[in-house]
Parts: C-alpha cells; sequence; structure tokens
C-alpha cells in the first residue's frame, strides 16, 4: 500500500493547476536581485530556498511551490541544504522541477585550462589554487571519464613478501587501536621509492586489498636496505590479516606516471597528464571536483523536526570530491563509513525522479537516520567513487522516529562504482526495513549489487519484510574481492523476498562470487523465481541460517561450484525445492550437505549440453536420494530453448511439470519504460568483452 502510495504522490505535482501552484524560474541567466518571475528569475537552488523562505514567513503553507529550474550549467560553490523549515505538506509540496524538455546540469568542479604540450607529449598546466589554496583534489574526469591518477603498478598488484605489526595501543577491541605494519618488498620498488623527495613521499597512498574490503593509507617511510615500507594506523583486523601475498597497489608519485590516461598533481599544484591518442588540449574538458556533496537534507527525528514533503525533478548533478583523511580509511566491509553526495537525514515524503547524479567519489544517496516513506524513480547513477544508494544505518536506533524505513528504489539505472572504495555496493540496506528495491539496472560495481542487512548471527534484526524483486543484477566483482554476491543478505529478515531478479556474471577474486549468497544468521527470507548463471562460485551459497526458502529458481552455468553450504546446524538451514540446476563444468554440491538439516526435493539437474553423468559429493544419484535427499527430483534436459546462448525459454514442459517448477517471464527484470531508457541500461559491448575476457 505504501509503494502505491508513492507513486501517487509522484503523480501528484504534474497534474496540479495553475491556481493551486506558485511557480519560481531558476536560471544561469538570473538576477542576484531576482524576485523568481520570468522576467526576473533566480540564479540558483540556494536563491529559489531562500525566496520560498521569504514568501512563507509568518503565514501558513497554503500553495505549492514549484521551482522550475531552465537548461543550463549551474555552478555549485557548497551543498544545497534543507531544513524542516523547508518542507511543504500533502496538499502543498515544495518542488524544484526540471523546465520541461530542459537537462540543467549542477556542476560541483571546476575546469582545468591552460595546458602546454610538453616535447615527450605530457600535457602540463599551473593549478594555482593548489599552492595558494590547499586544493588537494583525488579526482580527475577527461571529456566525461574519469581519468586514473597516476599509480603503480598500471595493471594488477604488487605482493608483499613479509608482514610484521608493532602494536602501539592495544585498546578494548578486536583489532589494535594503534599500531605499525612493516611490509616487505621487492627491492626494485623499494630502492625507486627511496630515490622519490620527501614531499612527495608522504602523500603517496598505498591500497591493501582483503577479502572483502580495503585498507587505504598514507605511507611513513621506506628502508631501500631492508626492502620495507612502513604504514600506521589501525591494527591489523583478525578477520583480514595482512600475510606474504597480500595485495597492494601504490597511487600519487611523479614516478607512477607513465602509462596513457594517467595524472599527477604536486603539491606545488603542477599538473601532468599523458592524454589518450586522440585527446589535444584545445578540445579537451578537464574537470577536478571542489565540493564534496550536491544535496544535504536535514530534519532532525531526535527533535521531532523532520523535512517533509519535496520532490526534486529531472536535475543533473555531476563531479562531487573525495579526499582521503590523515587517518585514512580502515577496513569496513560494504564501505559502510562512507556517506554519500545526496545526504538525507530526518525525511518524510521526499522523493527524486528522474535525476542524474555522476561522478563521484562517495555513494550517490543515503536515506541515513529517521528517513520514512522516500524515494527514487528512474534516476541513473554512474560513475560512482563508492556504491549507490545507502537506506538506513549500521547503528541500531532504538527511538522508533530515528529508524528509516518504507523506501522505495524504483526503476533506475545504478552502475559502475566502487573505482575508490571497491567493497562499495551498488544498493546497500543497514539496520532498516519494509523498503522496495524493485525493477532496478544494478550493474558494474566491485563487490556486491544489492545487500541487506547488518547483524552477523541470530540477535534482532530490523531489516525486516525487504522485497528484493525484479532488478537486473549483472557484470558485478571483477575479480578484486571475495565473499561476494549478487545479493547478499545478513541476519533475521522475517518477511524479506528476493524474488523475480535476473542475476549474472559475478566474478570474485578468490573464493566467493555467489549469485544469491544468505551470509552469516540469514534467516526466513523467500528467493524464488530468479535466474542465476554464469558465476564464479555458485549459484546459491548459504553460509549459516535459519528456515529460508530458495524455491522455483534456475541456476546455470557456474564455474566451480553450482551449490554451496558452510555451516552445519541443529535447526533447519534452508529449504532448496523445485529449482532447475544446469551446469557444463565443476562440481554439482560443495560442503557439509549430506550432514545439513535442509530440506532437498523435487529439483532438476542437467549437465549441458547432452549428459547425466552427474556427481553428487561422490556419490551417484540413487546413493543420493538413498541418503533422504532429492526426493521427487529428476535428472533430465530442462528443455531450455537454447542454454549456451543463455536463452532459458522452456520448448516443452516434461521436465518442469515433473518437479512442478512455474516458468516465470525474465524480461520483466529490470528497468521499465520506453526504449530510450532500456537502451541506456545496456553495458557498452567493451566492458562487457572485458568482464568475459576475465572470467574465462
Amino acid at each position: 500500500m505504501r509503494t502505491l502510495n508513492t507513486i501517487l504522490i509522484l503523480a501528484l505535482f504534474s497534474s496540479l493547476s495553475p491556481a493551486q501552484t506558485l511557480r519560481l524560474y531558476v536560471s544561469p541567466d538570473g538576477l542576484p536581485d531576482g524576485d523568481g518571475s520570468p522576467a526576473r528569475p533566480l540564479q540558483s537552488l540556494h536563491q529559489a530556498r531562500d525566496r520560498i523562505r521569504a514568501i512563507r514567513s509568518g503565514s501558513p503553507i497554503s500553495d505549492t511551490i514549484m521551482v522550475i529550474v531552465s537548461e543550463g550549467r549551474y555552478i555549485l560553490s557548497e551543498s544545497f541544504q534543507l531544513y524542516p523549515e523547508d518542507g511543504g505538506t500533502p496538499e502543498a509540496p515544495i518542488i524544484y522541477k526540471a523546465q520541461t524538455g530542459a537537462s540543467p546540469v549542477f556542476e560541483g568542479g571546476k575546469t582545468i585550462t591552460g595546458f602546454k604540450v610538453l616535447e615527450d607529449g605530457r600535457w602540463q598546466a599551473d593549478v594555482p589554487q593548489v599552492r595558494y589554496w590547499g586544493w588537494n583534489f583525488e579526482q580527475l574526469y577527461v571529456n566525461g571519464r574519469r581519468a586514473t591518477r597516476a599509480r603503480s603498478p598500471n595493471t594488477g598488484y604488487y605482493q608483499m613478501e613479509t608482514v610484521t605489526e608493532n602494536i602501539w595501543k592495544k585498546g578494548e577491541g578486536r583489532a589494535p587501536e594503534r599500531a605499525e605494519q612493516v611490509c616487505g618488498i621487492n627491492a626494485q620498488l623499494a630502492h625507486d621509492l627511496s630515490l622519490l623527495p620527501e614531499s612527495e613521499f608522504s602523500n603517496i597512498q598505498m591500497t591493501v586489498f582483503h577479502k572483502w574490503d580495503i585498507t587505504r593509507r598514507f605511507l611513513d617511510g621506506v628502508d631501500p636496505e631492508n626492502n620495507t615500507l612502513v604504514t600506521s594506523g589501525q591494527g591489523m583486523k583478525p578477520w583480514n590479516q595482512w600475510g606474504p601475498g597480500q595485495r597492494f597497489i601504490l597511487e600519487n608519485f611523479s614516478g607512477a606516471l607513465d602509462t596513457i590516461g594517467e595524472w599527477f598533481l604536486s603539491k606545488e599544484g603542477l599538473l601532468s597528464y599523458i592524454p589518450l591518442p586522440d585527446e589535444d588540449p584545445e578540445h579537451v574538458v578537464m574537470v577536478a571536483p571542489v565540493i564534496d556533496k550536491f544535496i544535504v537534507i536535514q530534519g532532525y527525528p531526535d527533535q521531532d523536526q523532520f523535512v517533509e514533503h519535496i520532490y526534486i525533478e529531472g536535475l543533473r548533478f555531476q563531479h562531487a570530491a573525495y579526499q582521503l583523511p590523515e587517518t585514512g580509511f580502515e577496513p569496513n566491509q560494504a564501505a559502510a563509513n562512507i556517506d554519500a553526495v545526496i545526504q538525507v537525514d530526518g525525511a518524510r515524503s521526499v522523493f527524486f525522479k528522474d535525476c542524474q547524479i555522476l561522478h563521484t567519489g562517495r555513494y550517490g544517496i543515503w536515506f541515513r537516520k529517521g528517513c520514512t516513506d522516500c524515494s527514487v524513480t528512474a534516476c541513473y547513477l554512474s560513475d560512482l567513487g563508492a556504491g549507490g544508494i545507502r537506506i538506513g544505518e549500521t547503528i541500531l536506533r532504538e527511538n522508533a522516529s530515528d529508524q528509516t524505513h518504507h523506501i522505495t528504489i524504483h526503476n533506475n539505472i545504478i552502475q559502475s562504482g566502487g573505482y575508490i572504495f571497491p567493497p562499495a555496493v551498488g544498493v546497500w540496506i543497514g539496520h532498516s526495513g519494509e523498503n522496495n528495491i524493485t525493477h532496478n539496472d544494478i550493474a558494474d560495481f566491485r563487490y556486491t549489487g544489492v545487500s541487506v542487512g547488518w547483524r552477523w548471527g541470530y540477535d534482532f534484526s530490523p531489516a525486516k519484510h525487504n522485497k528484493i524483486v525484479y532488478n537486473h543484477i549483472h557484470h558485478i566483482g571483477w575479480g578484486i574481492l571475495s565473499d561476494m554476491a549478487g545479493v547478499y543478505t545478513l541476519g533475521p529478515s522475517e518477511g524479506t523476498e528476493v524474488s523475480h531478479n535476473h542475476v549474472h556474471h559475478i566474478f570474485a577474486y578468490s573464493y566467493g562470487g555467489w549469485g544469491l549468497y544468505t551470509d552469516e544468521g540469514s534467516s526466513y527470507i523467500r528467493m524464488e523465481n530468479n535466474l542465476v548463471h554464469d558465476t564464479k562460485t555458485g549459484g546459491f551459497h548459504q553460509h549459516y541460517g535459519r528456515e529460508n526458502i530458495i524455491r522455483n529458481n534456475i541456476f546455470a552455468f557456474s564455474k566451480l561450484y553450482q551449490l554451496q553450504c558452510t555451516r552445519v546446524e541443529d535447526h533447519v538451514s534452508f529449504t532448496f525445492a523445485n529449482n532447475m540446476v544446469v551446469y557444463n563444468e565443476g562440481e554439482l554440491y560443495q560442503g557439509p550437505w549430506t550432514d545439513l538439516n535442509v530440506e532437498l526435493h523435487h529439483n532438476c539437474y542437467w549437465k549441458w549440453p547432452d549428459t547425466n553423468d552427474i556427481n553428487f559429493l561422490d556419490r551417484d544419484f540413487k546413493e543420493w536420494q538413498d541418503l533422504g535427499l532429492d526426493r521427487g527430483s529428476i535428472i533430465e534436459d530442462p528443455g531450455f530453448r537454447n542454454p549456451g546462448e543463455r536463452d532459458f525459454l522452456f520448448t516443452r514442459e516434461s521436465a518442469y511439470q515433473k518437479i512442478s517448477f512455474k516458468p516465470f517471464n525474465v524480461s520483466a527484470c529490470g528497468v521499465v519504460g520506453d526504449d530510450a531508457w532500456k537502451l541506456r541500461a545496456r553495458l557498452s559491448e567493451e566492458l562487457v568483452r572485458q568482464f568475459n575476457q576475465l572470467m574465462d
């Protein structure tokens, strides 16, 4: 019902009559003392907000106010901030809307010009703001492309040879509060680093890749005699120890500027860039981000003060910065300590529709504390430093007004993220329930597509009754991190549904890389009518949980295993029934299935293209069924039209009727709307080719 109400409210302002609506106009050619009329438009959203405050000062809210933003480019020198006094009512909302046919751009960056071409082909420009103002930008965009800050190695990773930790302060947690890590490295790298000037060395950033997260730090020193480098911060986490073979890269030193597309900024403000073959300095558009957030919506739920009934439609926001603090970034699953360029607290009935969020250093949107009945619809989020959209917190809030719930994320394209923080997630739900994630295209992230829940184990979790349905989740992982999935869940989640999703091309670094993954304590979750194929480690894996239902899914063509489980517990872990499992390499089952308390029945297995030579953990099918497993199951060709081309439509009914499988419509997954919107959701052929090559 709340989802229906959201859709109805979204349509409200398009049908308001002129008599009900006060219109204010914003234009790049607006006047400093404009009144918002067509003849004297305002200059900015900030000015429009202040004008609304003046209009409503001392009088009750009676009319809808619509801010109409004309075509053009608007420079943001600070984030656009809205507070409780800036909200509307159900009958008279506040609307910030692009003019019909317009696509206004709100720019958070500064264009860099004045490049000179050196003899070796490099470009250089002086950026005096770095020298005089301390503007130390860490991202750069060239013709709409995120350029690579000088890194070494250019591809792949260095590997640590030894690691020693010196604990400075133990603290109370599982990991030391402060410590120093001394890392043995190869002699040539140690020698090269030792030649750098101290002013440049102190600015080098080191990224260490763990199982499911990263550490990002500045270097403290290098010892070329002992072939070690030193960094300090928090102590190593017991679950993510550093050791021989640990992968790392180094960024931001002049010696790493050695290939096309890379750039380096000195502390004196000299920007160097190695152009791509088709770029020239006269026609290039090079932008460095300045501000870190586009919009801040700040209510105070603990004081019962909310920002309410605001609509933001048709606006494009681009170029927002992230700068690594001196303390660095310590390992954190899902990059959960990274905020968003649109940050929302204490909001009720705040809606984003048909907006674009591009080229960020952080997450896109975060409904953090005390948000209810909000939505993001038909928006395009791409080129994100972290993840796409976050809902709720890692903090378990006891006060009901502080809790976030009933958020709708519908029909969005959320693609290409994790560039600064690989563990970030396409859509992340923490301690939050009653949310709907529907008909989105989520792709090209480095860790997980959708993550639901934030409880390791069986203690109380508010992440209940979440709906993850009709989404297209694909090309996730890129072989960078492990222990990840297309859809990942944590903790007790009564009423949560993961259904009618198309999940494919999930590729982890080592272990992991599952389609559907019920991790620690995942319980009472229903996963059905999903098509999952082309994963690395399995279509489905349960670490441990209680009474989950995995039903009426198609799992196909995982590389190593098709189905996995990990922990044996006394209670029923899950029911696996009425599923189709098709594969042509790897093993069918992996894990302690014969000891697991699981309901396993009425499934169809087939080894494509034409063999029934299937091994059930070193048993034939009869021996497997004699153990009481897979009653009513069959080994039979499901009758897919062309599984080699990933066409899973049925050409006959015999197999699926035997196991009571009910065919579902895969084409209904993903974004809905006109052909142009659906076409925009397609990844480029080159990106798909690169991903497939990596998997192969």
